[in-house]
């Protein structure tokens, strides 16, 4: 196993394997490399039925969890990743959410305790390339933040991973695409972004093109249907979506091998 190339990413919820990696996840499974994605959470603090809301009459967090794990099987299909683990963290909901306060939800569960599950994964599966959120969890949500942590504290107790990468939004790619939603006539008064969103171009180390694999994450993505009202790319015009989903970016937080200043495969000096 020590020589078989992996793919480790961690991820907080139900539906993020989609967006940020999904388009790798697909392209590797191809490529002959095993993938390996870890969900945190069940995702309790997602939309219900309807789309009713966490602290609304008619959710019920197990009927969640139990809708979104079922969705989750349908996107890693559509992606081909061979093997899910699941930690099974109570979700802690969005920043300022009743259920921040719960002791028992993942934000609040002991960095190193949740770290060292993971370890024993990264052990099992001794995955040369590791992905995860950045340290404000790409957007401020306290469970991707939790996830940067334990994934940053088990590939450092483990030292098993040759390169670890955070997901990353390009902030100009943002900007190119909210002018051309705007130029299209689309809608934006539902999709409003602080001007600090995403990543500065600058500090992007790595673009994956996964153009080929579009379809596939349209596909997956459209598999957490009982979230769908929250998937803005969704609703978006499909040559938008082509725009947005087509290439993947990084940032190399390390590297123990030899590796570009720019590059185009997460596996680079791996090969």
């Amino acid at each position: 196993m020590e020589s078989e190339l992996t793919l480790m990413a961690v991820h907080a919820h139900p539906d993020d394997e989609v967006i940020s990696t999904g388009g790798v996840f697909a392209r590797y499974a191809d490529e002959g490399i095993r993938t390996v994605l870890v969900t945190c959470t069940n995702g309790e603090q997602g939309d219900g039925p309807g789309g009713v809301k966490p602290g609304e009459p008619g959710h019920d967090p197990a009927d969640v969890s139990r809708r979104r794990l079922g969705e989750l099987r349908e996107s890693v299909a559509h992606l081909a990743i061979d093997h899910v683990e699941l930690l099974g963290y109570p979700d802690s909901g969005m920043v300022g959410w009743d259920a921040n306060a719960d002791t028992g939800v993942f934000a609040n569960v002991p960095v190193e305790q949740a770290a060292a599950r993971l370890a024993d994964l990264m052990e099992r599966y001794r995955p040369q390339v590791v992905v995860t959120y950045d340290e404000n969890g790409n957007y401020g949500h306290p469970d991707h933040i939790q996830a940067h942590r334990i994934a940053i504290a088990a590939a450092e107790s483990t030292g098993i991973p040759r390169k670890f990468y955070h997901t990353a939004i390009p902030r100009a790619g943002i900007e190119e695409m909210m002018e051309y939603l705007r130029s299209t006539g689309a809608d934006m008064t539902d999709f409003e972004l602080p001007d600090d969103f995403g990543t500065p171009d600058e500090e992007i180390t790595t673009v994956v093109d996964v153009s080929a694999y579009f379809e596939r994450k349209v596909k997956a993505l459209e598999a957490h249907a009982s979230q769908g009202e929250n998937i803005f790319l969704l609703r978006m015009p499909d040559d938008a979506q082509r725009r947005a989903l087509g290439t993947e970016s990084f940032v190399r937080r390390f590297s123990a091998v030899p590796s570009p200043d720019h590059e185009d495969d997460l596996f680079a000096g791996l090969r």
